[in-house]
């Protein structure tokens, strides 16, 4: 095998979304090109690798975790993802003044800006402003340490660069990707898991509950504002949202909506998505939706009419209105007209849904994506 792969990341197997996609998957296809361990919040569902399982969100246990890894499987390359496992491994490294090892930072979102941007719309905006001080300075600390950065996303660079008035002089837009049993539909042989519902059109909406933001909770909050105003037309569409219970709804529900809470087998959940006709990205431009990335990606790759506000497509830019989605504004009316409009008339978007699907099987893919970030730990790494 050849060079060693330590990956730093907040992996968290009870919770296999979100977050958890990028170093999952990315792992995954890195044996390919490194000799990989990686280190996680619960790496109990890393089979491809050996792994060490922290259990704590604390600075400290990521620092002392780091160290007994550098020392014990001496790494060439530390690939550290997000803010606190980037700032611990730096720490780490700094500690151990001997290690040979190079460090690779990875930003799946700009969290500063994420926070800055939902200040004002969130119940206790006093606890946001100090989390949006708080990512401001340990992101600034990465950025001016002059370890390489990959960022999920185009946007990240520009923000760094706006927020810091420095642009990294190694810095690379790799985004995320989507998984084989989403792009391969030939042997998928489920029973329509929507059949209670037809001939409706199923809009479904991907929203579990995550640690921290509260991006999910816009975009369930906008679904059943959509789903109101479209309650008198529940022969033509039925909204459905994964990842989260009826019970966790405080107000009153449309008929029209049903919460299927979380699917925790990998093929319920395919199958869900496999046999919706429209996949919504319904978020408010105050979710600063980074997470959005992966539904978007799963989304198209099942092959599914995506109605989108703008800010579900951020990082996304090379996916465009009328050339692959329908790209709304962010009012709850526009959203409710636009997908009664697709659910009426599913065959004449047809052509958006397959140009989305060629673009994802062409660069998309966790494999291609892996292959993109082999290549930059090799270059930028001391060896």
């Amino acid at each position: 095998m050849g060079k060693r792969l330590l990956i730093v990341s907040t992996l968290d197997s009870s919770q296999p979304f979100g977050a958890f996609t990028r170093p999952f998957y990315l792992g995954q296809y890195l044996t390919e090109h490194f000799d990989v361990f990686q280190l996680g919040l619960d790496c109990s569902s890393v089979n491809y690798a050996p792994s060490i399982s922290i259990g704590s969100r604390s600075l400290k246990s990521y620092i002392q975790t780091i160290e007994k890894c550098i020392d014990e499987f001496c790494p060439d390359i530390v690939y550290a993802q997000e803010t606190l496992p980037a700032l611990a491994a730096l720490i780490s490294l700094k500690l151990r003044k001997h290690s040979d090892s190079s460090l690779v930072l990875d930003f799946h979102t700009f969290s500063a800006y994420e926070y800055w941007m939902r200040l004002f719309s969130v119940a206790n905006p006093f606890k946001e402003l100090a989390q949006c001080i708080k990512t401001y300075i340990a992101q600034g600390i990465l950025v001016f340490s002059g370890s390489p950065i990959i960022a999920a996303g185009e946007s990240i660079p520009k923000l760094i660069s706006q927020w810091y008035g420095k642009t990294p002089q190694q810095i690379y837009a790799i985004g995320n990707g989507v998984t084989e049993d989403l792009l391969n539909t030939e042997s998928f042989v489920n029973q329509d898991p929507y059949q209670a519902f037809r001939p409706a059109k199923i809009a479904v909406v991907i929203a579990p509950r995550t640690f921290q933001f509260p991006t999910n909770d816009m975009s369930v909050a906008m679904t059943i504002e959509v789903a109101k105003y479209l309650e008198s037309h529940q022969q033509k569409v039925h909204f459905v949202v994964i990842g989260r219970d009826g019970s966790d709804i405080s107000e009153p529900i449309p008929s029209n909506i049903s919460f299927l809470g979380f699917l925790p087998k990998r093929e319920d959940f395919v199958a869900h998505l496999k046999y919706a006709d429209i996949a919504l990205l319904p978020f408010s431009k105050q979710a600063v939706a980074g997470g959005a990335r992966n539904k978007a990606l799963d989304y198209f790759a099942s092959k599914k009419l995506v109605i989108s506000t703008p800010e579900g497509l951020r990082g996304l830019e090379e996916f465009r209105h009328l050339e692959h989605l329908l790209v709304t504004g962010y009012s709850s009316e526009e959203v409710a007209n636009t997908v009664l409009d697709a659910a009426s008339n599913i065959e004449k978007y047809q052509s958006l849904v397959d140009r989305a699907y060629t673009l994802i099987t062409e660069k998309y893919s966790w494999n291609a994506r892996a292959q993109n970030i082999a290549e930059i730990l090799m270059k930028v790494s001391h060896f």
